[in-house]
Formats: structure tokens, C-alpha cells, sequence
């Protein structure tokens, strides 16, 4: 039973690697990022084990690494994982973005700009603008087929 003591010892490595191994695995099956996360803990307690034969350190080592990966990395992780992109739809994608004024814009008689390659009836934002040929405004809304834009502003020289 001593030399069974004495192998376990000098190969607890094997035994991190092995519950490493057992917690990636179930992980594939769980998918909740916890399972990961100690089995990153079992592989810290590997490191350990080819440091040191203390199996108090190893396990120590072993559970600080768990903890802190279940306190500080998973959390964002899983937040990154279940949220997906924000995706933009239909008209809505064009909010934001600039186009090029190719007809006159007045509150009185809405005009043209090219728009994400498309020529779009628009009006300004701000009714008491006149936007003139050849400006760059900034769509900020989005009005069945009239683009709403306001001018960018340039910086004079």
C-alpha cells in the first residue's frame, strides 16, 4: 500500500490531468461554462503537482484558480456567449449613416440625397434648414420612404 501511496504522489499529475479531462468532456455536454471552469482549476493543480508533492498546494491551487475563474471570467463570458449581435433590419440600418444631397431640401419641398447607393426622397430634421446640392448630411431618421437628415458639420479653413 506504501509504494501505491508513493506512485500516487509522484504521479498526482496524471490524476489533475485525468478530472481535466472528465470536466472538459461533461462541459460538452452541460454547456453552462461552469464544468470549464474547475476543470481549468484541475489544470492549474496540474502545474502545481510538477512544482511541488504537497497535495494540500495542489489542491489549494487547484480551488483558488476555480474560484476565480467562476468569480471573474465566467460572468463576461457567458454574458458575451448568450447575447447576440444587435442586428438592424430594413430601414432601420441607414439611421446614422451619411449620404450625399443631389436635389434641394426644404421643410416646403423634400429633396434627394444618394443613399447607400440609392437615390432617397428627403427632408431636413430640422425644418428650418435648407440643405443645398452637394452637402453631406447625417440620416437620423427614417419615415417610410423619406430619409429625415440634418447637415454634417464642416470645419471651416
Amino acid at each position: 500500500m506504501e509504494d501505491f501511496a508513493s506512485w500516487l504522489q509522484e504521479n498526482m499529475w496524471g490524476g489533475w490531468l485525468a478530472l481535466a479531462t472528465v470536466l472538459g468532456i461533461a462541459e460538452m455536454f452541460s454547456l453552462d461554462l461552469v464544468l470549464i471552469m474547475l476543470a481549468t482549476g484541475a489544470l492549474g493543480g496540474l502545474v502545481t503537482s510538477l512544482v511541488t508533492d504537497v497535495v494540500v498546494v495542489q489542491f489549494l491551487v487547484a480551488v483558488v484558480v476555480s474560484v476565480g475563474m467562476l468569480a471573474v471570467v465566467r460572468p463576461g463570458l457567458a454574458r458575451r456567449l448568450h447575447t447576440g449581435p444587435e442586428l438592424m433590419l430594413g430601414h432601420g440600418k441607414l439611421v446614422g449613416t451619411q449620404a450625399l444631397v443631389t436635389e434641394s431640401i426644404t421643410s416646403q419641398e423634400p429633396g434627394r440625397v444618394r443613399l447607400a447607393g440609392e437615390i432617397w426622397s428627403a427632408r431636413p430634421y430640422d425644418e428650418t434648414l435648407t440643405i443645398d446640392a452637394g452637402e453631406t448630411v447625417e440620416v437620423f431618421e427614417i419615415r417610410g420612404a423619406t430619409a429625415y437628415v440634418h447637415p454634417v458639420p464642416r470645419l471651416e479653413g
